[in-house]
């Protein structure tokens, strides 16, 4: 146990083998994302919109379901057999994609694939919050969920490609077997299990144990239902946009080769774009991240029904990934900080239950309501739905800014340590070095501070005002943490002295 270290430095190999066979678990989402709807009307004569979103519906239901059950089972068994299991059950889908007879089969291949996401995407989310510690949990899902979703992107437009050049079947689920046979040989051979990292984090975390993980992971919780929440409607709205926008761009006279284009352009800026907002979510408060990303989605997507121009659609997809990758890598860094590691992987899965959901309900919800009116109807829906969980984002969830120990701030540089005190009790002792800037004061001088500094507060015992006065730098660009134990914890006073 003592030679095992958090951090992704110090884990940088793992890390990487970890985001490689994420881009092989997201490559197999890819292989439907352009053609499939398409495959539902030309070669199975499938012309209602709630049969065509059957495959999403399942899909999505089975994932969320398997989402849970790892989650559950991640720190009995192990995080390496859960994600091995995965690529196992994940092996006959290419197969059952290219030679299904009828729809029934294809219905059956999204089965297993949401089984196959469940399990390997969940293990290597939770796998590498488990190398990288608390420090650069949104960098690392940036990391991550670029890996998948630019894969995604990527393979979408390769079989969006080779189904214009060679036909719908069976040629674009070939590149389905190389990443099956890839992901089994990497999580076998190379990933290695991170459950010790897990005891060594939950030694010194000091954030409590939730009393109903279940019923606080999904709504009781200020924080931990709002991320719930926006995280099923952002995948409504994927969902929609998976299942209805190729149906939506074909009956604009868009070849397959355009909609291919368009279609992978959302997944790719929402990969790309998750390199840099993940590193921003570390940085500035989660909720503002949260809050911004799902209002710039629910505005594109009422955009969306006034575009025409193939110029159009890509400007939308681009910003719409925008939106999403703000809030993607937040939400699971978010789950993570306000969850114990014991608590972690269980909170995790029960997120990623409702999130997933959101696939199942999404194509339901726009299926029908384009059965029974039109495309457009279903998506300005979708968007006023994501209008609302921004609003419940604003008003609901806690900004919460990360405590930092005196040990990791003397390994910092060009850090200015703030007194957040009142006169008389900075009198009575301080941190060397430290400024006084009370609380009160705060806001009111901000201005004088330079903005390339870390930024530590400091009050007397660590939280309260410090956390206060960290929140107001962060909401204003600033880049600041809360001391753990405070100036009583850095001098080594006695608890029962007045500092």
């Amino acid at each position: 146990m003592d030679n095992i270290k958090l951090g992704l430095k110090e884990n940088w190999k793992q890390f990487t083998l970890l985001v490689i066979v994420n881009a092989f678990v997201g490559g197999m989402v890819g292989l439907e994302r352009s053609i499939l709807p398409e495959i539902a009307e030309k070669e199975f004569g499938l012309v209602v919109k709630t049969a065509i979103l059957s495959f999403i519906i399942v899909f999505g239901i089975t994932k969320a379901l398997t989402n849970y059950f790892t989650g559950a089972l991640a720190n009995k068994y192990g995080r390496k057999k859960l994600l091995i299991l995965g690529w196992i059950i994940g092996t006959p889908i290419p197969f059952i994609l290219m030679f299904a007879a009828n729809w029934n089969w294809i219905i059956i291949a999204n089965i297993l694939l949401g089984i196959n996401q469940g399990l390997a995407w969940s293990s290597t989310v939770v796998m590498k919050i488990d190398l990288v510690g608390d420090k650069q949990r949104g960098f690392a899902m940036g990391l991550n969920e670029f890996a998948g979703y630019l894969s995604v992107a990527i393979v979408a437009f390769l079989t969006g490609w080779i189904a214009s050049e060679y036909g719908l079947r069976p040629y674009p689920f070939y590149i389905g077997i190389a990443l099956v046979l890839l992901g089994l040989i990497f999580s076998v051979f190379f990933i290695k299990d991170t459950r010790h990292h897990v005891a060594k984090e939950s030694k010194s975390n000091t954030v409590p144990l939730l009393n109903n993980i279940f019923l606080d992971t999904t709504w009781k919780n200020k924080n931990l239902g709002s991320v719930s929440q926006a995280g099923l409607i952002n995948n409504l709205n994927d969902g929609m946009v998976w299942g209805i926008f190729p149906l939506l761009l074909a009956s604009k006279n868009f070849t397959i080769e355009q909609i291919g284009i368009i279609t992978a352009i959302y997944p790719a800026v929402w990969g790309i774009g998750q390199l840099f907002t993940g590193k921003m979510a570390d940085k500035y408060p989660k909720k503002e991240m949260l809050f911004w990303g799902m209002l710039l989605q629910a505005i594109t997507l009422l955009l969306f029904v006034f575009a025409n121009s193939m110029y159009q659609y890509i400007i939308l997809s681009s910003i719409l990934g925008w939106g999403t990758a703000m809030v993607y890598p937040t939400f699971l860094a978010s789950i993570a900080e306000n969850t114990n590691p014991i608590d972690r992987a269980k909170s995790i899965g029960i997120f990623r239950l409702w999130r997933d959901l959101g696939y199942a309900i999404g194509a339901i919800l726009t299926g029908l309501i384009a059965d029974a009116y039109n495309i457009n109807s279903s998506i300005v829906f979708i968007g006023v739905l994501t209008l609302i969980s921004a609003i419940i984002i604003k008003t609901r969830m806690e900004t919460i800014t990360s405590c930092i120990s005196k040990k990791e701030v003397q390994k910092k540089k060009n850090y200015i340590i703030i007194d957040v005190r009142t006169k008389e009790e900075r009198e009575a002792g301080y941190i060397d070095n430290s400024i006084h800037i009370p609380i009160t004061e705060l806001e009111n001088r901000i201005k004088e501070l330079p903005t390339d500094k870390l930024y530590i507060t400091a009050c007397g015992k660590g939280g309260g005002r410090s956390i206060k006065a960290s929140e107001i730098l962060q909401l204003n660009k600033y880049n600041a943490f809360w001391l753990c134990g405070g100036t009583l914890g850095w001098i080594e006073k006695k608890a029962g002295n007045n500092v």
